[in-house]
């Protein structure tokens, strides 16, 4: 087995320290483990045993037996038939643009997959459906908009789901609310917002928890989050892409949705009846059972003309 696949395994207990060097390993794999112990404990933040521990648990004798395992990886992988067809490869210049970009997404989202460890969501999905207090979320000029998506995707499955949306000076006054008890989820990629940080601060210093969804070269929040899930941006583009960001959140609410106890089945259901009632969506329409009807915006009558006046 690859030591990539190791890293992934689902049956793996990480504590938060080894869960930083599983993280730091797979965003630079297989580069990350080539260095010494040392190194590597002093990149991911942990101590020189934490870095020992936990290639023991992954079934390793030792650091240098799963760097040797690591450098025969490395060299398998050089000498593939496969990968040197790859390499060799035309670089796609009779692409149209379009094409190149989605094939370069799809590249990234399947470096999304090994990014961050299963355990990671995992984690993440209990501070949100385990806090006591609110789940309060906010990104940044763009990331902000997944955010949004999130906290849709919350306010169904529990309740006090707050979306700051763009932070302004007021935005920060809702910080005086904060505490313990709740869990700030914050998206922040390069080239990280400084009011974000801020609040991610400020927040932390109220032991707010937080989840953290960044890219591989970490935003500065990471060393207050709790949770810290990693997408790669680059692609065929100036632009770096959003698009493994949101794979990631909705991966994150897939997992929650699949672990709903019936407290969270009951509320969406309670949501699905106001919907309903209030027609909110076009299968959800109380007139619907009428001749005729057609689905879309009510007109709202206006004043009478003239002409129709003299009709009456």
């Amino acid at each position: 087995m690859a030591i990539r696949d190791v890293l992934m395994r689902g049956d793996l207990t990480l504590t938060p320290s080894e869960e930083k060097i599983v993280r730091l390993l797979l965003t630079d794999y297989p580069t990350s483990g080539l260095g010494t112990a040392s190194s590597l404990a002093r990149r991911a933040g942990v101590s020189d045993p934490t870095v020992v521990r936990l290639v023991m648990k992954l079934g390793y004798e030792g650091f240098p037996d799963f760097q040797a395992k690591l450098l025969a990886e490395v060299e398998a992988r050089l000498h593939s038939p496969l990968l040197m067809m790859e390499a060799k490869r035309q670089s796609g210049s009779n692409d149209s643009a379009v094409l190149a970009y989605l094939d370069s997404v799809t590249t990234a989202l399947q470096k999304a997959t090994a990014a961050t460890p299963v355990q990671t969501y995992e984690r993440a999905a209990r501070l949100l459906m385990e806090a006591k207090g609110e789940v309060v979320l906010v990104g940044g000029r763009f990331s902000r908009h997944i955010a949004g998506m999130l906290a849709g995707y919350l306010v169904q499955f529990r309740p006090k789901v707050r979306d700051l949306g763009v932070l302004s000076p007021q935005t920060f006054d809702t910080l005086a609310d904060l505490d313990r008890r709740d869990v700030l989820v914050v998206f922040d990629y390069r080239r990280y917002q400084l009011d974000v940080m801020a609040y991610a601060k400020q927040a932390a210093a109220l032991d707010v928890r937080i989840v953290l969804f960044t890219d591989q070269w970490l935003s500065p929040i990471s060393d207050l989050a709790e949770v810290t899930i990693v997408s790669p941006l680059e692609v065929a583009s100036p632009y770096d892409t959003l698009a493994p960001a949101i794979a990631q959140m909705e991966a994150l609410t897939a997992h929650i949705v699949s672990t709903l106890d019936d407290d969270a089945r009951a509320r969406i259901e309670r949501l699905e009846k106001v919907r309903h009632a209030n027609a909110v969506t076009l299968d959800s329409d109380p007139q619907e059972n009428g001749a005729g009807h057609t689905h879309g915006p009510r007109k709202i009558p206006g004043p009478k003309s003239a002409k129709q006046d003299d009709k009456a």
